[in-house]
C-alpha cells in the first residue's frame, strides 16, 4: 500500500471516551461560527484527507505553499487549506476554541487548538493558486469574498458525520482496508464533477486494464452555477456502474470538498488527496480542474509530470480531443483517428448540457440511455 502523502495518514478523529470529554469541554469553550464549507474541510482535515496536515494552515504554512508549493519542511503542498474570518479581534493565540457550522450553530464540529492568527493577502494567495487575479475567475472570486483574517491550528474531530451520502463516503482509512481486501495492489483514482459519458466509460476501462481497480471518486460539495448537482453525478454513476462495470474493478466513493477550478495546482492536490485514500495512480486529462481559457489544454498534465517523482502517485495522461467516430466503430482523439467532420460525434460537455436541458436524449454512443434515464428524473440536474 502507498504512503499517505509526508509518510503518516492523519487521524484526529475522537471517539469513545475522549470524545466525550472534549464535548464536555466544548461546552466552555468560546464558539467559532464558520461556513459550512470550512467545517467539512475540518473533517477532512482530521480523517486524514489532507495529510500531512493536521489542522487549517499556520502563517509559515501559508507562506510556503504560496511561495513554494511546499510546507516548510519542503513537502509539496499546492493550495492551502484555511479557515478564515471576517472578525478575529475575540480569537487569541495559543487558545482553544470550537468549530461550528453556520447551518448548525449548536453543533460542536471540532476543536481547534489556535497556533496563530494574522491577516492574509489575498491577492498573492489568489495570484499563486489560480495563476490569475482575474475577478471573474471563481476561485479567485472566492478568496476575495472570504473573510480578511485567517486562523491556523490542528483540529480534533468531534462531530463525525458522513453526509448525505454516508454509504459511499469512506474516509482514507477505510478505502486502504478496501483495497486491501481487495487484493488491489494499484489503484487509480477517476476524478470528477461530471455525470458521465461514453468517452469517460471508455477511458476508464483502458484504465482497469492497466491497474488492479478503478477508484471513481466523484468531487461532492460546493461547485459553480451549471455544474452538476451531487445526487446527479451519484445517481447516474451509480446507473453506469451496475449495467456496464464489472464490479469487482471498480470501487465507487466520494471526495466531500469543494472544486476549486485551479487547474494544474489543483491536478497536484487531487494527487496528493487521492494518494491518501490509497491511489497509486490518478488520471490527468485534458484542462483537468480547469475553468474558462485560464489555462492550457496539457498544462496540468505538465505539471503533474514535472512533480510525480516527488508526488509518488503516478498520472495516466490523457492527452488531445476525444470523439466517438462513426467510422472507426469506437471512441476516438485526434491522435488516434484520421476522420472529421460529420463522422465524429462530439462529448462537448457544452452540447450535452443542452440536449439534458432540453430532454433530448444524446446517441447511445455518446451516453448510455439508462444514464440520461436518470439524470432526466430530477427536475434541475444544475447547480443554480
Amino acid at each position: 500500500m502507498i504512503d499517505a502523502h509526508g509518510g503518516t495518514l492523519v487521524n484526529r478523529v475522537l471517539t469513545g471516551e475522549a470524545r466525550e470529554a472534549a464535548l464536555a469541554r466544548a461546552a466552555e469553550l468560546p464558539r467559532l461560527v464558520v461556513a459550512d464549507e470550512i467545517a467539512d474541510e475540518a473533517r477532512n482535515l482530521a480523517r486524514g484527507v489532507f495529510s500531512p496536515l493536521e489542522g487549517f494552515v499556520t502563517r509559515d504554512q501559508l507562506r510556503s505553499i504560496v511561495q513554494d508549493e511546499r510546507l516548510p519542511d519542503g513537502t509539496v503542498f499546492t493550495i492551502p487549506i484555511l479557515l478564515t474570518v471576517r472578525d478575529a479581534s475575540t480569537i487569541e493565540e495559543g487558545a482553544e476554541v470550537v468549530i461550528v457550522a453556520q447551518s448548525a450553530p449548536d453543533r460542536p464540529v471540532a476543536l481547534l487548538s489556535v497556533q496563530d492568527v494574522f491577516a492574509w493577502d489575498k491577492a498573492a494567495a489568489a495570484e499563486s493558486v489560480f495563476g490569475t487575479d482575474d475577478a471573474e475567475h471563481p476561485g479567485v472570486a472566492g478568496y476575495h469574498a472570504r473573510g480578511d483574517y485567517a486562523v491556523g491550528g490542528t483540529v480534533e474531530l468531534i462531530d463525525d458525520d458522513r453526509g448525505p451520502f454516508a454509504d459511499v463516503n469512506l474516509v482514507p482509512a477505510e478505502t486502504r482496508e478496501v483495497f486491501e481486501e481487495r487484493g488491489w495492489r494499484t489503484v487509480c483514482a477517476f476524478q470528477t464533477r461530471n455525470v458521465p459519458h461514453a468517452g469517460h466509460e471508455d477511458l476508464q476501462k483502458t484504465v482497469i486494464g492497466l491497474v488492479d481497480g478503478l477508484l471513481i471518486q466523484p468531487i461532492i460539495g460546493k461547485k459553480k452555477p451549471g455544474d452538476y448537482r451531487d445526487e446527479v453525478i451519484l445517481a447516474a454513476y451509480e446507473a453506469l456502474i451496475a449495467g456496464y462495470f464489472n464490479p469487482d474493478r471498480v470501487f465507487l466513493s466520494i471526495l466531500p470538498t469543494e472544486m476549486r477550478y485551479a487547474g494544474p495546482k489543483e491536478a497536484i492536490l487531487h494527487g496528493i488527496m487521492r494518494k491518501n485514500y490509497g491511489c497509486t495512480h490518478i488520471i490527468i486529462g485534458r484542462d483537468h480542474a480547469g475553468v474558462g481559457d485560464y489555462y492550457g489544454e496539457e498544462e496540468a498534465i505538465e505539471k503533474f509530470e514535472s512533480m510525480a517523482d516527488e508526488l509518488e502517485i503516478q498520472p495516466i495522461t490523457i492527452r488531445g480531443d476525444f470523439w466517438y467516430c462513426c467510422t472507426c466503430g469506437r471512441v476516438a482523439s485526434n491522435r488516434t483517428c484520421p476522420h472529421e467532420g460529420d463522422t465524429c460525434l462530439s462529448f462537448s460537455g457544452t452540447e450535452i448540457r443542452a440536449m439534458i436541458r432540453e430532454g433530448t436524449p444524446p446517441r447511445p454512443e455518446i451516453m448510455r440511455p439508462e444514464v440520461f434515464e436518470v439524470i432526466r428524473q430530477f427536475d434541475d440536474p444544475f447547480v443554480s
